[in-house]
């Protein structure tokens, strides 16, 4: 049950930040410029909980159209909780994005909680940690994002997630120090990957590929570009079984997992392609 002087609102385009900076205190490792990419992906998909006047509680429901959305940074700050202020905020995002399909990644721990909201398991990640290279090399057809035209590259992703995301994708791609790279094959793209910086190290993110050795050198790569010895995390599907192998071939080992959940339809991406998801916040 709520408490006197609780009260759920839109969030403020400062309080996106702060918001991130309460997933970095639970462990989460958010990249440093993701609160603004986010916002620019849905301005009004944040929402904050406030106890006389103080932010207390957060969720993100993003609308990517009006038939997908997803939802993260559901948090309510640990003085706070079981008192039904993370049910309050949970029925606003919800409300944000009904009629939609609405995805999000969970922790093993809450999987039945979801459930009882309506949520359905599709697939597990794993968050595996390996290091930097600090050697800077692309393998032969390894090109920078910049040069590789904008509509080959939206045109790409569209083919690994739900629904078009071009907003989010062109920030996501152009942030300030990001390393993106692409893989051509006579002049078409069979794969990109980002690198971005963290919280604590690089992460990986989105890996997507038309198969192994493309995946593999898109990520040899990226992580030549993070200092030699910096923590690398790539967030592996476990139906992709050679995302599997690609971070243990890279002496990566598992950090903890996430259940993918959708309320609506399995969107039926090709898995096969998916070697590192784009963010557990996001998507």
């Amino acid at each position: 049950m709520s408490i006197e002087g609780y009260v759920v609102r839109e969030a403020a385009r400062h309080e996106i930040a702060l918001t991130v900076s309460w997933a970095n205190s639970e462990g989460w490792n958010p990249g440093i410029h993701d609160a603004g990419i986010f916002y620019k992906t849905d301005p009004k998909g944040f929402f904050v909980g406030t106890f006389k006047g103080k932010p207390v509680a957060s969720i993100s429901a993003v609308a990517y159209n009006a038939s997908f959305g997803f939802l993260g940074f559901y948090i309510v700050k640990p003085p706070f909780r079981g008192r039904g202020l993370g049910t309050e905020i949970w029925n606003r995002g919800m409300k944000y994005l009904e009629g939609r399909n609405i995805g999000l990644d969970g922790v093993l721990e809450q999987q039945k909680l979801y459930e009882r909201k309506g949520f359905r398991p599709c697939y597990r990640s794993v968050r595996q940690q390996g290091v930097g290279i600090g050697l800077m090399s692309r393998a032969e057809g390894i090109k920078y994002l910049s040069q590789v035209p904008m509509e080959d590259i939206l045109a790409y992703d569209d083919q690994h997630f739900p629904v078009p995301r071009h907003v989010f994708t062109k920030s996501w791609i152009r942030q300030p120090g990001v390393i993106a790279m692409g893989s051509l094959n006579k002049g078409e793209l069979e794969g990109y990957g980002v690198l971005r910086k963290c919280s604590q190290g690089y992460k990986i993110g989105p890996l997507f590929a038309n198969d192994e050795l493309v995946a593999d050198a898109l990520f040899c790569s990226l992580c030549g570009h993070a200092p030699q010895g910096a923590p690398v995390f790539l967030d592996t599907p476990e139906p992709n079984s050679a995302a599997l192998r690609l971070a243990k071939r890279h002496h990566m080992h598992p950090v903890f997992e996430t259940v993918r959940m959708y309320t609506g339809e399995d969107p039926g991406l090709p898995m096969d392609r998916i070697f590192g998801v784009t963010s557990f916040e996001l998507g």
